[in-house]
């Protein structure tokens, strides 16, 4: 007995850093299951909503929770099958309503973000196990809506959810976590990171840097998409509006209508960024719109956002200025990679040098590229078969080229404003020739340098190598 009650207090410690672990993993479940209900919620109260206003409804509300279930998979990118066509064929439909796909990826982003952060007793974590658990968590829920979803003339389709969506999933929770962490370098190994010492120096403030500006550049490419689908949608108002009104007699009818072309408005903002950055987009199988020429469009859907769509033919100058598009994306790049590159008020030293703000640019034109690519791949799906088969962007197409304008814009631009920043830097102190102890018979080349640190003024200090020069008259 004295034995065990010796060793009793030694377990004291290991049992509390157990029970502070398993409070730790409950409370990031939790939010996963938090964010996932949330999400749930809010298509349920839409979806029931229109239901109960509907004239006509087609079904019972088993079948008004069926839709919501399949719009929440539908929203994380997962295809659904159509079954009751008038062919009997099965249609897939896999163009996801981009503002739908918000919600998830928001609440997301807010639970690994609100799991991570430090509060008063709780017991925390490190920053990639916090988001695992969250993820497991959320995907729990994905199970069973999936398997409530797999049936019904509406249902999903099991390899595309069970791919799509933990794909979905990882990427917003690894936004959460690289949030509140503060670096993108927390979703890579622990061998990997770099030393404290060295944090400003290393590779994380130039990744980040790099994910901020390609994320810029993301959101300039939607927004000078979103403006040119505006002025579209102005242009052909009439047209946008006679087929508003003919698609339902009646308002609930009306308001579903509505608020789909409002969910879709990200997609078109896509679309005319496709556009702009030349690939263009399809609106049926074979065809193709671009600034150079639109051509071959089969007989479209009446949908008012469709109205926006040029009409067939060659293009003119009126089109080809849809490149200012891509042009402003790679300005934002440049600029917010020339800012991290130059030092900011009051330091006299720059954060890395030229060479460096060239390959950070490139790496966030590389980002740019891969998230448009990711967003294009969203934006586009099938409707149907045949002629409703190949709606949207090409993927790999939009985020290639997305990559080469914002790198051949960018790259200029970072450069332009990282000098014109250094230029209103702190000064430099005055220069000083340095020399060094040499051997007998040789001396060390003198070079003008700038203070303590000895950079020399035209050289990196990579070559400030032993270079030695004879002393005249040496043996």
């Amino acid at each position: 007995m004295s034995q065990l009650t010796d060793l009793a207090p030694s377990f004291s410690p290991r049992r509390q850093a157990q029970g502070a672990r398993s409070a730790a993993v409950v409370t990031a479940l939790a939010s996963g299951f938090l964010a996932a209900g949330l999400g749930l919620g809010l298509l349920a109260v839409l979806v029931l909503l229109l239901w109960i206003t509907s004239p006509y409804p087609d079904s019972g509300p088993g079948g008004a929770l069926h839709v919501v279930a399949d719009l929440w998979l539908l929203a994380h990118g997962a295809d659904l099958v159509r079954t009751g066509t008038r062919t009997g064929t099965p249609a897939p439909v896999g163009l996801t309503p981009l503002l739908l796909t918000v919600v998830p990826v928001f609440l997301l982003h807010r639970g690994a973000r609100d799991a991570l952060t430090p509060q008063d007793g709780r017991p925390q974590l490190a920053p990639l196990a916090t988001g695992a658990w969250v993820a497991c968590g959320y995907l729990a829920v994905a199970a069973g809506v999936t398997g409530y979803a797999l049936a019904g003339p509406l249902h999903a389709a099991p390899l595309s959810t069970a791919v799509v969506v933990p794909l979905t999933v990882a990427a917003a929770t690894a936004a959460g976590v690289w949030s509140a962490a503060g670096t993108p370098a927390v979703l890579l190994p622990r061998r990997w990171h770099p030393a404290a010492a060295d944090a400003r120096a290393g590779a994380a403030p130039r990744a980040e840097a790099a994910a901020r500006a390609g994320a810029a550049g993301v959101v300039a490419l939607l927004g000078g998409g979103a403006l040119l689908c505006a002025v579209a949608l102005v242009a052909h108002a009439a047209v946008a509006q006679e087929h508003f009104l003919s698609l339902s007699t009646t308002v609930s009818g009306r308001l579903g209508v509505f608020l789909l072309a409002l969910a879709l408005l990200p997609n078109a903002a896509m679309w005319a960024a496709a556009y702009g950055l030349g690939p263009g987009f399809a609106v049926g199988a074979g065809s193709t719109v671009t600034p150079l020429a639109a051509a071959d469009y089969p007989v479209q859907p009446v949908f008012p956002l469709l109205a926006a769509v040029p009409g067939e033919g060659p293009g003119g100058p009126l089109t080809w200025a849809a490149a200012a598009v891509p042009v402003a994306a790679g300005i934002v790049v440049g600029a917010f990679a020339g800012r991290a590159a130059a030092p900011v008020a009051g330091e006299r030293e720059p954060s890395w040098r030229w060479w460096p703000t060239v390959g950070v640019t490139a790496l966030a034109a590389l980002v740019c590229g891969a998230g448009t690519a990711a967003v294009a791949w969203l934006a586009g799906g099938p409707l149907g078969t045949e002629t409703l088969a190949d709606f949207g962007p090409v993927w790999w197409q939009a985020g290639g080229a997305a990559a080469v304008w914002t790198a051949v814009v960018g790259v200029p631009v970072a450069l332009v404003v990282r000098a014109v920043r250094l230029r209103g830097a702190a000064p430099l102190p005055a220069a000083v020739p340095v020399s060094v102890a040499a051997p007998r018979g040789r001396v060390r080349a003198r070079r003008w340098t700038w203070g303590r640190q000895g950079w020399p003024l035209w050289e990196p200090r990579s070559r400030l190598a032993d270079e030695w020069e004879e002393e005249p008259g040496a043996d």
